[in-house]
């Protein structure tokens, strides 16, 4: 493999990443916690947004165009417990799109760079976005 192609390259491009994160989402959204953060959200524009955003993170161009992750998720109470939850659901989704573990591995090397932009120990720490928003704290059914 040409270790001069970017990640984006190297995993198949954005076809491939579509692929991933549709099946990411779909578990994400049927998980019975983690859907609560996803709560009147439309999936298909997650999935668009979370390709363009790693498209961008991985070489593949700058095209993504949305908020930074501390931004988009400020309101959201995510603990790490969420996020290692989250995180092992794209590893599934990963090794069930055939990404080879040393490719999902820079990935996921990516993914784990925005936690600290994500993680609250505290509700406290939540910020609406708009007066309108809600802080999201997800209940165990």
């Amino acid at each position: 493999m040409d270790a001069k192609k970017s990640l984006f390259e190297r995993v198949g491009g954005r076809a491939v990443l579509a692929r991933v994160h549709k099946s990411f989402y779909d578990k994400l959204y049927a998980h019975p916690i983690l859907k609560q953060f996803f709560a009147h959200k439309d999936q298909k524009e997650i999935e668009d947004q979370q390709t363009d955003f790693m498209t961008s993170n991985m070489g593949g161009g700058k095209i993504f165009t949305g908020k930074t992750p501390e931004t988009c998720h400020q309101h959201l109470f995510v603990t790490r417990e969420w996020l290692d939850l989250r995180n092992a659901l794209l590893e599934e989704s990963l090794r069930e799109c055939g990404i080879p573990e040393d490719l999902a591995g820079k990935w996921m090397d990516i993914q784990k760079a925005f936690e600290r932009a994500v993680v609250k120990k505290d509700v406290g720490e939540c910020k609406k976005r708009f007066a309108t928003d809600e802080i999201i704290v997800a209940k165990t059914p």
